[in-house]
């Protein structure tokens, strides 16, 4: 099975992509090694806890979240392919090597709120071509479907790098030598699913379509579906759709009556886009609830959204609900 830096190589020349995209990914995979070394140590390098500060979101954050965010800047600033990046945590762009081609954005540590008591966290990824002209924050704010890669590293049980260049989805685990070793080429995404994720303390704020919908998956094989669903709920975006690339699914963040200001909890940009390319590659869907994901015109770099991902009759179901 070839490690990543032999994959990249062969698989940039049979889809005519450039050498200097794969130094960003391996930038990316180096840092995310780095971060997987803390999340491994936890209590025994003192890195768990709150940080003592908040993000441009005003959510508390953990103090890993702030080490992740930092060695991930560190790592792509010192890359001279990469022009500038974004992070979930930075209320701006942070601009690196004038002369790069690529732009990168990403959640440093998703599901944060897990690393305390040890369940499953992760890094997500989206690297950009830089538009022609100086940077600036509307140099990032392009559409799902012109990303040029995008991915998420796992740390769990094993620490596993998931790879989207456009053409498939590709799987790496991280072995006792420090490599990311390829474990599985092209998962497909089962069409039909009987497991769903959502957090349903959340359910009275639901919009009715949604409201039904869940409903209609509660009733099991007594309802319209005709078949009975298992719940999942990690809260951890990162697991939750790996657990979906593996075997199938579809998870779930509405939007709400809480804040009517606000079209949903999750961030377009940072964990929407990228981890809807992987989706839709392994032969998912993903959408808003009312369009796919990947047609949004992003109007800000931490814009949020609803989210409807997985397995494609499910998401296409709960979409037309949502049309009606």
């Amino acid at each position: 099975m070839p490690t990543l830096s032999k994959f990249l190589p062969q698989h940039l020349a049979e889809h005519h992509l450039s050498a200097e995209l794969g130094s960003v990914v391996s930038t990316l995979a180096q840092a995310c090694q780095t971060i997987s070394g803390q999340v491994r140590q936890g209590a025994l390098a003192g890195v768990l806890g709150e940080a003592g500060s908040s993000n441009v979101q005003d959510e508390a954050q953990k103090k890993l979240d702030v080490i992740a965010n930092q060695i991930l800047i560190d790592a792509l600033r010192a890359n001279p392919a990469v022009a500038g990046l974004a992070s979930e945590e930075e209320e701006q762009f942070v601009p690196a090597n004038p002369q790069g081609g690529y732009l990168v954005l990403f959640d440093p540590l998703d599901g944060s709120s897990n690393i305390d008591i040890n369940i499953s966290v992760g890094t997500i990824f989206s690297i950009l071509k830089k538009p022609e002209g100086a940077l600036s924050t509307q140099s990032f704010l392009q559409s799902g479907r012109e990303q040029i890669a995008s991915g998420y590293v796992l740390y769990g049980p094993q620490t596993q790098l998931v790879l989207c260049l456009r053409h498939g989805v590709a799987v790496f685990t991280l072995d006792a030598g420090g490599q990311f070793v390829q474990t599985q080429l092209n998962p497909q995404v089962p069409a039909a699913a009987r497991e769903f994720a959502i957090n349903m303390s959340n359910q009275r704020h639901w919009q009715p379509p949604m409201q039904q919908y869940i409903a209609e998956l509660l009733a099991g094989d007594t309802g319209p579906r005709g078949k009975n669903y298992n719940m999942r709920w990690v809260a951890s975006m990162v697991a939750e759709i790996h657990r979906i690339l593996m075997r199938g699914g579809v998870f779930m963040y509405p939007k709400d009556a809480r804040d009517p200001a606000k079209p949903g909890k999750l961030r377009l940009m940072y964990e929407a886009n990228p981890l809807s390319l992987i989706i839709e590659q392994a032969g998912g869907a993903s959408t808003n609830a009312r369009e796919p994901m990947l047609d949004i015109r992003p109007e800000g770099l931490h814009q949020r959204v609803a989210v409807i991902m997985g397995s494609r009759e499910e998401v296409e179901y709960v979409t037309r609900l949502h049309q009606a």
